[in-house]
């Protein structure tokens, strides 16, 4: 592969990496800010269902949690759609003949992902923020749900593009460029489904940790006891179930997937060469592409098969049967971050486990060590997620569009953008993400240290009433 498009590559590799760093956080963060909201507008003691069933007290912190983390949000969705943008420019300076090729099908896509990021959920994340006292209750946990619609919808659209560059499905090719011949089968794609919702969950498990992090570095200090507790109710709950859901059954089933129409993927995760029947499950090993084999293994037999086939004996496809130049450009890079990241989701949903029991038992918020495995533990999810992607993109390779248009095929020309050039954007997209992510740090610092309550102590809370306004004669 010529100079220019590994520095193209190594450029995408990482304005795409910083970028997500964002999206993952407010993925999550929609889903349970739209819960801590619900409950906070539909919670009373006389609810049947025990979710909503809480006292007004309680309904009014659900509500300071909501607004404290819509702050996290907005943070995190300005960084997000500022560095996304730099990926939009990148399609047509750096990947043009990519973009010409596939334009035509993913510009719908991307285009709806913008409407639908840009409009739906900045404008009612504005108008959930600002309008606490202004919109009225009911108005302001719609915007609440249209935030959580809007960031899970925008989210839809990156995946179905990401899943036609897996799998290619409704096109045809004209002129040696593809044109889509069916919106609803694009966005049908076998391939989507069950990559979206394992993002998705995977964004929540993000979330989950972070709420969780967050209510255990407050209880430690012994500050804010009410919005710590909400905080660690509502991040371990969601912990447990979408650890769970990442396992089962979006891992598995998305891993299937892989197997049926990425074999030379599938193989390289599991670093697999020669095809088996009864193929063992490698939980530890080391591949070696030179001499083609997997060395210091600790094997599961026939497991692999049945995961992929369901049947003890079913054949798994290696390497050796795939020819050399469909394999990924890096084999060991694909292997180790696929165990990177079902090593880390094992672990998280471990520490889910053990913090849902504790919860149960009404021992979390006295328990010292969970709390501070809670508090250290969120770092790891952003890994895993990075794990994840960096599995399904260099999985994929050498191809940009699965089977139709390989990588050093879709970089612009050489003369156009030569690698020099490539590599001072480069240099200076790390120069300036520096300085983003010091500044990212800093506001959500300042918002971590200032406290759920800090900045509307002196306001009613949106579960409860406003207090009328005094008559001139009480004012007298």
């Amino acid at each position: 592969m010529s100079n220019h498009v590994t520095v193209d590559r190594l450029q995408f590799a990482l304005t795409v990496t910083f970028h997500y760093l964002f999206p993952i956080l407010t993925m999550g963060l929609a889903l349970l800010l739209a819960y801590l909201k619900t409950v906070a507008y539909l919670g009373g003691e006389r609810r049947r269902l025990p979710l909503l069933r809480k006292t007004a007290q309680e309904r009014a912190t659900y509500d300071d949690a909501a607004l404290f983390w819509a702050r996290i949000f907005a943070v995190n969705f300005a960084v997000g759609v500022v560095t996304g943008v730099v990926l939009e420019f990148q399609f047509g300076t750096n990947w043009a003949q990519f973009s010409n090729f596939s334009g035509g099908v993913i510009g719908q896509t991307l285009a709806m992902e913008g409407t639908f990021a840009f409009f739906l959920e900045s404008t009612f994340l504005a108008a959930f923020i600002a309008g606490r006292h202004r919109i009225g209750p009911r108005w302001h946990w719609i915007a609440a749900l249209l935030v959580f619609a809007g960031s899970w919808v925008s989210g839809f659209f990156i995946i179905v593009t990401n899943a036609w560059m897996q799998h290619p499905v409704a096109y045809a090719l004209h002129g040696g460029r593809a044109q889509l011949n069916s919106f609803w089968g694009l966005l049908g794609n076998p391939w989507a489904f069950w990559q979206y919702t394992h993002n998705m969950s995977g964004a929540v498990v993000t979330g989950a940790f972070v709420l969780a992090g967050t209510g255990a570095l407050y209880t430690l200090l012994g500050r804010h006891e009410a919005f710590s507790r909400v905080c660690l109710k509502v991040g371990v709950v969601a912990a447990l179930i979408f650890t769970t859901l990442q396992i089962f059954p979006t891992g598995d089933q998305h891993a299937r997937r892989v197997a049926r129409y990425q074999p030379s993927a599938f193989a390289a995760m599991e670093g697999l060469f020669p095809s088996a029947r009864g193929a063992p499950l490698t939980i530890i090993g080391n591949p070696d592409t030179e001499r083609r084999t997997l060395e210091s293994t600790i094997e599961m037999p026939k497991v692999l098969s049945f995961l992929t086939s369901r049947r003890w004996n079913a054949q798994v496809r290696g390497l050796d049967d795939i020819p050399t130049d469909r394999w990924p450009d890096s084999v060991p890079l694909v292997y180790y971050a696929y165990h990177i990241m079902v090593g880390l989701g094992t672990i998280l949903w471990a520490i889910a486990v053990i913090g849902a029991f504790l919860l149960w038992r009404g021992t979390l918020f006295r328990s010292t060590r969970m709390l501070w495995a809670l508090m250290l533990a969120w770092p790891l999810t952003y890994i895993a997620n990075i794990a994840g992607w960096t599995v399904a993109e260099t999985g994929r390779q050498p191809w940009v569009v699965f089977g139709l248009q390989r990588t050093a095929a879709g970089a612009s020309p050489a003369s156009s953008v030569p690698a020099g050039t490539g590599l001072f954007t480069l240099l200076g997209f790390a120069g300036l993400y520096l300085l983003i992510g010091m500044l990212y740090v800093l506001l959500t610092v300042r918002i971590v240290a200032r406290g759920p309550t800090a900045a509307e102590a002196s306001e009613p809370s949106a579960a409860e009433p406003a207090p009328a306004e005094p008559t001139s004669a009480a004012r007298t």
